[in-house]
């Protein structure tokens, strides 16, 4: 295991000290797990203190001796219990911020009401601004994606091996999920956001490819249990059935997703033609993506796409459709940018995104494409390159 370049997270730190002053903030405290891997490298039960000016705190209860001090661009400390942070902070002549950004779109309310009484002065949040920091990826964070990318490409091009008939979605999705976990898959998938518990991904076969889910995606499946309404069922897979197989992929800390279509022997020739109208669509995305562009653009090309194809009516989802195609990867799942209806921000060199246009047709299953792109000055760059076409095994 080996920590990011020490001068990779002071950079990170810089820029958002640089943020707090533009947004007059004294200084952010913040516990979430992918900001505190954002900063410090690490993951920790931890909370990250980063002055407006000055020094970063990292004051960690457990587990300190698993943080090399050398490796964090800040000073690293015990921390029993939050009420010590401000005598952390004056004994390194730290002020009380006046204004202190938290994490407050995933900050529990009873969390946030005893940092209240600990911070006496203004709480403000500074989620957005980390997010948007996050979203452009360095030179060192592009190379772990394609590392990441790189491994789900040699897991995919395992799976004509491994179905055949009469196999359920489970046994082959356990055989992936086997397959991807020796390829190096760390295990986790962050998602931020109340609520939103996720898998590795779905495997669904046939009419499990039409059932929609409370996750927020065009995908869904059966699940096996009302406590967990998602993801894979036991549906065996019969020749013509379409299986879709859409996964993220994560070997250092650093999401891809991506989707691909399998079936045995042929898959029937309306679902065939979606298909191909997914993949001509995501070459569209690709081709009209850069700097400048925005979400909601984009989202409007693909949904003129889908409708011209006769297909608005499945297309990412069917009744209670979602109103994206892609949306941003990297430490979380879902981060920015968003390519959605109405979405005004542009796009800028550097951002990662999954593009995943799909039509999913109640009781015959789901086809589509989902690759993950980093925008360049001249346009995308794909990570993600097992082949789009439907696989006939």
């Amino acid at each position: 295991m080996s920590y990011p370049p020490l001068a990779e997270l002071a950079a990170r730190v810089e820029r958002f000290q640089e943020v707090l002053k533009s947004r007059g903030m004294d200084g952010a405290l913040l516990l979430q797990g992918a900001d505190l891997v954002y900063f410090c490298g690490t993951t920790q039960s931890a909370h990250l203190y980063v002055p407006a000016r000055g020094r970063a705190l990292f004051m960690i209860r457990r587990s300190k001796e698993r943080v090399d001090p050398t490796l964090v661009p800040a000073e690293v400390v015990p921390l029993r219990r939050p009420e010590e942070i401000p005598g952390l902070l004056a004994d390194r002549g730290l002020a009380m911020p006046e204004v202190l950004g938290m994490e407050l779109d995933v900050l529990p309310v009873n969390l946030f009401r005893r940092y209240e009484k600990i911070f006496p002065g203004q709480i403000v949040d500074c989620s957005l601004q980390i997010r948007e920091l996050r979203a452009v990826k360095s030179a060192y964070e592009i190379g772990l994606l394609k590392e990441s990318a790189a491994m789900m490409d040699g897991v995919f091009a395992r799976i004509p091996e491994m179905l055949r008939e009469g196999i359920c979605e489970l046994e082959l999705a356990a055989r992936v999920e086997a397959a991807a976990r020796c390829a190096g898959h760390m295990g986790l998938i962050r998602v931020r956001g109340f609520n939103q518990e996720f898998f590795w991904g779905c495997l669904l076969a046939g009419p499990s490819g039409g059932v929609p889910s409370y996750f927020d995606s065009p995908l869904g499946g059966p699940g096996f249990t009302p406590a967990f309404p998602f993801g894979v069922g036991k549906h065996s897979i019969a020749p013509g059935d379409p299986v879709m197989v859409d996964y993220v992929g994560v070997a250092n800390g650093y999401q891809v997703d991506m989707t691909r279509v399998f079936a045995l022997g042929y898959l029937p020739g309306d679902l065939l033609k979606a298909h191909e109208v997914a993949v001509s669509i995501q070459n569209a995305l690709v081709a009209a993506a850069r700097p400048g562009v925005t979400g909601g653009e984009l989202y409007e090309l693909a949904l003129t796409m889908a409708a011209g194809a006769g297909l608005a009516e499945h297309f990412m989802g069917y009744g209670d459709r979602v109103r994206f195609v892609g949306h941003g990867i990297g430490l979380e799942l879902n981060e920015l940018p968003v390519l959605a209806r109405g979405v005004k921000e542009k796009l800028q060199a550097g951002m990662v995104m999954a593009v995943e246009p799909k039509f999913i047709f109640p009781d015959r299953g789901a086809v589509g494409i989902e690759n993950t792109f980093v925008v360049g000055e001249r346009g995308l760059e794909r990570l993600t390159s097992y082949p789009d076409e439907v696989v006939i095994v």
